[in-house]
């Protein structure tokens, strides 16, 4: 009784029954009365002769007759009308099935780890929606496995650099090559600390991605935040040769947040525009209201985005062809500031989003935050 078949089948011949039980306790009930009722507006009782002279049948055995046949054909009819609609209901419910079937076969291969099946789309709109569902779930799937695969790679690639850069100092340390000295140290002590970052950029992002970010919210004035953290990154920009604007906010801009994640987002914007900047630009953060929200603006003269990259900016490891550090074959960072960035703002109820006005024409990233009460 639990098989969608089954239940769909049985309702079709209830259905009938009920009908045809209907039908047939009317006509049983009704049938008698208008016989008698047409008989006497015919003015007789409703006798007739027999042809040619022979025994003729009475008004009440004309009654009787004409009621039990009329009783038997009903009941026949409801009859084959009852198995009539189990047979259309058998075929409703095959067709109501077999996309159902396949659909269930779909999850079952999702559920293999095979993310490359799909369901042909029925004509039933309700049917089609579950359908739809399930296609845009392997396809949702299929993505994730990659994006899986391909953080494997590009984990892998990123610290093979530093890797390779610790185990070349110390064979040559061995063999007597190298002399353990400061500047030595001071190298390998570098190629260590990128890996501590890449290691705690990893858990950052693993946080954010799936929702554990650890936010401890108070109340905090997002523009004086914004410049305290733009100005701790002066000394920086100074030695690159690029020039920091802060304008000096208008009013405070007052958030229910994590300062101390918030001000990570600032940093990651900074360091971002530091990275895509050549020697003479300018990078500006300025803050403002924009209806509800509290928005920090990071605005540099550098690089520049194409339509294209300024979602993909966004995606773990991703940098920007022929960007500022492709350039001078410079890997500033771990490849995901911006990841992890949009993913506080987004634990906070905000966004990141990325501007541009195309390559060599700078870039603004923005920063959005709900405003406190």
């Amino acid at each position: 009784m639990n098989r969608l078949s089954v239940r769909l089948l049985l309702s079709h011949a209830l259905v009938a029954a009920i009908g045809g039980l209907t039908t047939y306790l009317l006509v049983r009930f009704l049938a008698p009365q208008m016989y008698d009722r047409d008989v006497r507006m015919m003015g007789g009782p409703g006798g007739a002769g027999g042809p040619a002279g022979g025994p003729g049948v009475g008004g009440a055995g004309l009654r009787e007759v004409t009621v039990s046949a009329m009783n038997n054909a009903v009941l026949v009819g409801v009859l084959a009308g009852i198995v009539t609609a189990v047979l259309a209901g058998a075929y409703s419910s095959s067709r109501v099935m077999r996309p159902l079937r396949a659909v269930s076969a779909a999850t079952h291969t999702l559920a293999q780890g095979r993310y490359d099946r799909r369901v042909t789309v029925p004509r039933e709109l309700e049917l089609a929606a579950v359908a739809e569902d399930v296609n845009a779930l392997g396809e949702r799937l299929a993505e994730t496995e990659a994006r899986r695969v391909r953080l494997l790679g590009e984990v892998a690639h990123e610290m093979r650099t530093p890797l390779t850069v610790l185990d070349g100092y110390v064979e040559g340390m061995v063999d007597g090559v190298f002399e353990p000295g400061p500047e030595v140290l001071t190298e390998l002590g570098a190629e260590v600390r990128r890996l501590r970052r890449l290691a705690d950029d990893l858990s950052a992002l693993s946080r954010a991605e799936e929702g554990r970010l650890e936010l401890r919210a108070a109340e905090v004035d997002l523009a004086g935040l914004a410049v305290r953290a733009a100005e701790r990154l002066r000394a920086q920009l100074d030695d690159a040769g690029v020039r920091l604007e802060v304008p000096a906010p208008s009013g405070p801009l007052p958030v229910t947040a994590d300062a101390d994640r918030l001000a990570q987002v600032v940093t990651n914007l900074v360091g971002n525009a530091l990275a895509a900047t050549p020697a003479g630009g300018v990078v500006e953060v300025t803050s403002r209201r924009a209806g509800g929200e509290a928005v920090v603006s990071v605005r540099d003269t550098g690089t520049g985005l194409a339509a294209g990259d300024l979602e993909r900016v966004f995606e773990r490891f991703y940098r920007v062809p022929g960007g500022a550090d492709a350039r001078a074959g410079r890997h500033t960072g771990s490849g995901i500031g911006l990841t992890i960035a949009r993913g506080i703002a987004r634990a906070h109820g905000g966004n990141v989003t990325a501007s541009s006005g195309g390559p060599g024409r700078g870039s603004t990233f923005e920063l959005r935050v709900p405003l406190g009460g």
